[in-house]
């Protein structure tokens, strides 16, 4: 999956007082883009020093992978424009960069970059919100309210009858088969949400249920956890078309083919090899 980076290693503690070196990386976002260079490239610290002239303030330590820093650009006012060879490139093209690491880490950092642009002043009393001094946190002088990084949970269900798998296809967006997936409620356990999607999503009931592994996703700042379940009843499926636009089960040996780094295709994966 898009997180198995061994044997590298990311670190995303909090080290608010870490400076950036040259060959590090800057981090620029906007409207859930990352400036990239033809390459597909971040630019690098000494780079992004020499064509846009940042201030040391207008770094913020995100994450590191060996011992490379990654930096956001978060207080600067100067305007990073577009040039010959940086384009801003939408985070869900991130997912076949190579190498590997270099897309997770990347993708990781704009999951912050949208946090902390997105969370620059109070939403209770409106005042500018602050770096906290200790842990990864947003605070306000002013009231006291802290905030820390939003992570939405959601669940990635593989549906078996048998020998047979349910695969799905979103409405809009991507048009390759998925599991089913849904996110969390205020107030449900995991098993909840999925009885409850299931329902929705496609008229049925599952029974069974297992947890299978889980991915972080920054792609839409989530936190995926994956289950197994087995359907209760053989009955017609009735989709929810608001969201669903096919719902179809697949035989065990004539699944499709994807080489998306994620968890749904990795269980499909799985479940193609018999391994449940």
């Amino acid at each position: 999956m898009l997180q198995d980076i061994a044997p590298k290693v990311m670190d995303n503690q909090y080290h608010p007082g870490r400076t950036p070196k040259k060959d590090d990386f800057v981090v620029i976002y906007s409207a859930k883009k990352v400036l990239l260079s033809e390459s597909k490239q971040l630019p690098t610290v000494d780079f992004a020093d020499k064509e846009w002239h940042f201030d040391r303030d207008d770094y913020t330590y995100l994450l590191s992978v060996d011992g490379v820093s990654f930096f956001l650009i978060r207080k600067s006012t100067r305007p990073v424009n577009e040039s010959n060879d940086y384009h801003f490139e939408s985070v869900q093209k991130l997912r076949g960069l190579q190498p590997q690491w270099l897309s997770f880490a990347i993708v990781t950092a704009a999951h912050l970059g949208w946090w902390y642009k997105s969370h620059r002043f109070c939403g209770v009393c409106g005042q500018p919100l602050v770096q906290d001094k200790v842990e990864r946190a947003l605070v306000c002088e002013s009231c006291g309210q802290k905030i820390y990084p939003e992570i939405s949970p959601g669940i990635i269900l593989a549906i078996t009858n048998g020998d047979k798998i349910l695969l799905t296809k979103f409405r809009t967006g991507q048009e390759r088969y998925v599991l089913l997936s849904g996110y969390v409620e205020i107030g449900e356990t995991l098993e909840d949400t999925i009885r409850r999607e299931v329902s929705e999503e496609v008229g049925l009931s599952v029974h069974n249920i297992k947890y299978y592994a889980s991915q972080p996703w920054g792609f839409s700042h989530s936190l995926l956890m994956g289950f197994t379940a087995e359907l209760d009843k053989d009955l017609p499926i009735e989709l929810e078309t608001d969201e669903l636009s096919k719902a179809q089960w697949f035989d065990r040996d004539k699944l499709p083919h994807d080489d998306e780094l994620s968890l749904t295709w990795q269980m499909i994966e799985d479940f193609r090899h018999h391994k449940f």
